[in-house]
């Protein structure tokens, strides 16, 4: 299997001063590396009933559309403003470097559904919070939350208080 891992950059001073962003281009651009961080995504969720992956903009569409198929169900975007059409419900949080808002198509789930969140990066965890917002106004179950790669000294897993788990398959 190839190791993934070693295809994550660290972007200095991006988006802003002071933020470490964690480049996960060249780990998608890699064939087998993609293949075995979405492998690596899915295998706790396996044996788990899931309706559907909520995936949050913009880089957790990348993880969540192959993740969802390899689950065999179905996806639901969880959108900045604009960008999605009729009725919505919203959450706005906080980033690390700012304030941002999360949109989810009213009914994009059936009442109950079981799903399950998805991320590219916990950082301090005020995006994964907006969206585990918006999937309790879906009236969904929460089976768990997925992150490709979990910043440790950002505290965001602290803020997640849901009994359901929350995965990230590497920590750094």
């Amino acid at each position: 299997m190839t190791d993934w891992t070693r295809l994550i950059r660290d972007t200095p001073d991006f988006p802003r001063p002071g933020v470490l962003f964690k480049d996960i281009m060249p780990m998608l651009a890699d064939a087998e590396a993609f293949a075995a961080a979405i492998d690596a995504l899915a295998a706790p969720w396996r044996d788990a009933r899931v309706d559907a992956v909520l995936a949050i903009e913009s880089r957790g569409f990348l993880l969540g559309a192959p993740l969802a198929r390899a689950l065999g169900t179905g996806l639901v975007p969880v959108r900045k403003p604009g960008k999605l059409p009729g009725p919505l419900l919203e959450a706005r949080y906080a980033l690390e470097y700012g304030e941002d808002t999360l949109q989810v198509q009213a009914g994009a789930v059936a009442s109950k559904a079981k799903v399950l969140l998805v991320d590219d990066v916990l950082a301090t965890g005020g995006t994964l919070m907006a969206a585990r917002a918006l999937a309790c106004r879906l009236d969904a179950d929460i089976v768990g939350a997925s992150v490709l790669l979990e910043i440790a000294a950002l505290g965001g897993r602290a803020r997640w208080d849901d009994p359901a788990p929350l995965r990230a398959a590497l920590v750094v």
